[in-house]
């Protein structure tokens, strides 16, 4: 039994590129973590992971829930590898960027099951909280002369809600973490698979353009949630998975939870080729799974947004999200096809909460641009250049090792990048023989090498039960 699966220490990529010593070398040492001598990491984007890959799985289930940052719903996990408040921080943000006699805020243990505020997570809110501007020089960041400070959560938050709730009670809703009792079903899942530390959203902005790059590799110049995501305007003209899956005779349906949000509706290939009946309601997907003919590819949508709803997002539950995972666990590790399937957990921005660590540059998609009018009044152009904040992000299968948390990976130019949406793409173009659908998805690190060649005998037949917690104390509010 490798030591480092039973300690749960890191996986560490290899370089393509590297001689046989200076791959030792890596191996020895990737962010101050030791791994055990003679022990060898299979290589991303090599024949033999992509061998593996093929030959272990043949269905793929992707869940991308709503709007959480690692520093947020993982803050309270006490695995070794995760950089988080509680193994790290704390981290702390200053009330006010303009005026440090106002203090600051760090954050704690303890969030809330949900909250009534929701973040500001646009383009100019997230330039605010990671640089401290809603209009940064773009030409700074691109030359390294600019970089992330993550101290404007909490300004923001005050910035918008200030007048009617508050301060400490804003503050904590951004910058405050949950337990580990707090999210059994997340802390069970750490445990018990692989969870990513690097793991970034591919645009610094909101949902759905975040939910485009996860199945193209681009949200095509949006940059918000325009009206070109409506259902009815089906807006999206690229390729998507759901195009590409159809086109190679690979089978997909795209389980909703509420018709309102059914990612695969906003291509209109879905609807001009007679694929909008692949969209089906989510007991759907729990017969499949019971019957054993869930398709190579599930894609689950929560619902969204606010009370009532499952997503996470604000200002529905976690408590509720919680409930909605362990459904899915719970029904494909049940099912017979369990011992062929990767499920992917994942998020799809971190919806203006606090996150400590900076996002980095990434490859342009495309040569688009989009534009937007800061709360103060000032244009900001953005070119899809740099990656959003750390999301929550699980890889669970038989094939995964026990208690796993992967750093950085390795893209096909043998790059040490973070990992964003686009790498799912990356990884399903290995497993389903396509091409990168952009030069994100290209440039992007995949993690097929981070499946084992042993099924494990392990893993939990359920997941724990969630419970519901404190809610906003609506005594905080004056407005």
């Amino acid at each position: 039994m490798n030591p480092a699966t039973e300690s749960g220490s890191l996986h560490v990529p290899m370089l393509l590129d590297a001689t046989s010593s200076n791959r030792h070398a890596l191996e020895q040492h990737v962010e101050g973590v030791r791994c055990p001598p003679g022990v060898h990491q299979p290589r991303a984007h090599s024949s033999d992971s992509i061998t593996n890959l093929k030959d272990k799985i043949k269905n793929v289930v992707l869940l991308v829930m709503e709007n959480r940052s690692v520093d947020n719903i993982l803050g309270g996990q006490t695995i070794k590898g995760l950089d988080n408040p509680i193994n790290n921080g704390p981290f702390c943000n200053p009330y006010n960027l303009t005026d440090s006699s106002a203090g600051k805020v760090c954050s704690s243990a303890k969030d809330f099951d949900s909250i009534l505020n929701d973040p500001d997570h646009s383009v100019t809110g997230n330039n605010i909280e990671f640089f401290g501007t809603f209009a940064p020089s773009n030409a700074h960041i691109a030359q390294g002369k600019l970089t992330p400070t993550q101290q404007g959560f909490v300004h923001e938050q005050l910035s918008r809600y200030g007048a009617d709730v508050d301060k400490a009670s804003l503050a904590k809703q951004v910058i405050n973490y949950y337990t580990e009792d707090e999210v059994p079903v997340f802390t069970s899942l750490v445990q018990n698979y692989l969870t990513f530390n690097h793991w970034h959203s591919d645009h610094p902005g909101p949902t759905n353009p975040n939910r485009a790059y996860i199945v193209s590799g681009t949200s095509a110049g949006h940059g918000t949630n325009d009206e070109a995501f409506n259902p009815d305007t089906h807006g999206l003209q690229h390729r998507s998975i759901f195009q590409q899956l159809s086109e190679t005779n690979h089978t997909w349906k795209n389980y909703y939870t509420s018709p309102d949000m059914v990612d695969a509706f906003f291509f209109d290939w879905t609807f001009t080729s007679g694929n909008d009946d692949k969209a089906v309601p989510l007991n759907d997907f729990y017969a499949d799974a019971a019957a054993g003919t869930l398709p190579e590819f599930s894609f689950v949508d929560p619902s969204c947004c606010g009370v009532g709803t499952n997503s996470m997002h604000p200002t529905g539950l976690v408590s509720d999200g919680e409930t909605l995972i362990k459904n899915v666990y719970d029904a494909v590790r049940s099912s017979p096809q369990w011992e062929e399937t990767l499920f992917i957990l994942t998020f799809d921005e971190t919806g203006g909460f606090h996150d400590h660590v900076p996002p980095p540059l990434a490859t342009r998609p495309d040569d688009l641009t989009y534009t937007e009018t800061a709360p103060n009044g000032e244009e900001y152009t953005f070119s899809f250049d740099r990656l959003g904040g750390r999301l929550p992000t699980l890889l669970i299968s038989p094939w995964i090792a026990k208690g796993q948390v992967e750093q950085k990976g390795t893209n096909s130019d043998g790059k040490v990048v973070s990992y964003s949406g686009s790498s799912t793409l990356r990884t399903l173009g290995y497993l389903w023989d396509f091409e990168p659908f952009t030069p994100r998805v290209a440039s992007s690190p995949s993690f097929e090498h981070l499946l084992q060649k042993k099924a494990r005998k392990d893993t939990p037949v359920t997941l724990p039960e969630p419970v519901a917690f404190r809610k906003v104390n609506l005594q905080d509010y004056v407005g």
